[in-house]
């Protein structure tokens, strides 16, 4: 018995290092880009900052929830979880609104047309909190659990990525090396996966999957009439 746990002790370890690390590269990301002088938080709207401070409780609770699970914890596991529900729902309201507003007072990038900006900020968002929902609703099967709240923060990896990345220079094609970044992050999963399974987890092929579609989804979407039409309307 007790080499049984300590055995899910050491798997646990994973996806609490693997929570750390997205929760710095993404912090450094934005923390690095304020201070080299390209944003002004206290000019930006109040939507911004809610955003940013939900994000923030995210990965939080994305690093406190396997750390409870080391130490035994699972009854406020499951209390934060319902609590990372609602959150992950916020963040999804937050992270569209944004996206909307930033076109109608043209806060956003210009070096991203407007259709793609819409399309970007929109299906991340919804894909975002469609893989957490899928999470909660297989709470009960870990192995999918854990994969799932990993990888819906892999799906909202671009904004960070964005401001570490040459974007101006990479207009056309910036999807590509995203989400090969993207993937490549996925490919630490599969490398766990084959060392503690032997095979790669269905739940990790499914986030490549998603991944994958996300950009591709992008992509077109930004150039489909309908899209294209809401966002000039929306930049007025």
């Amino acid at each position: 018995m007790a080499t049984t746990a300590a055995g899910a002790v050491r798997a646990e370890r994973f996806w609490q290092r693997m929570a750390i690390g997205l929760a710095l590269f993404i912090t450094f990301g934005f923390l690095q880009f304020a201070l080299r002088g390209f944003v002004d938080p206290v000019a930006a709207p109040f939507w911004v900052h809610a955003h940013a401070m939900a994000m923030l409780a995210w990965l939080a609770l994305l690093i406190v929830q396997p750390t409870l699970v080391t130490r035994a914890n699972l009854p406020l596991h499951r209390r934060l979880g319902w609590i990372g529900a609602g959150l992950a729902l916020v963040i999804t309201a937050l992270g569209i609104f944004t996206g909307l507003a930033s076109l109608v007072l043209h806060r956003f990038p210009p070096f991203f047309p407007p259709p793609y900006f819409l399309a970007l900020t929109t299906v991340e968002s919804l894909v975002f909190g469609l893989m957490v929902w899928a999470a909660v609703r297989r709470r009960r099967a870990t192995d999918w659990h854990r994969r799932l709240m990993i990888g819906a923060t892999i799906v909202i990896l671009e904004p960070a990525l964005g401001r570490v990345l040459p974007l101006p220079l990479m207009i056309g094609w910036s999807d590509i090396p995203i989400g090969l970044i993207q993937l490549a992050v996925v490919g630490i999963i599969a490398l766990h996966d084959r060392r503690t399974l032997g095979h790669i987890h269905p739940a990790t092929k499914a986030i490549a999957a998603v991944v994958i579609a996300v950009r591709a989804t992008i992509y077109l979407l930004a150039m489909t009439p309908p899209v294209i039409a809401l966002a000039q309307g929306l930049t007025g």
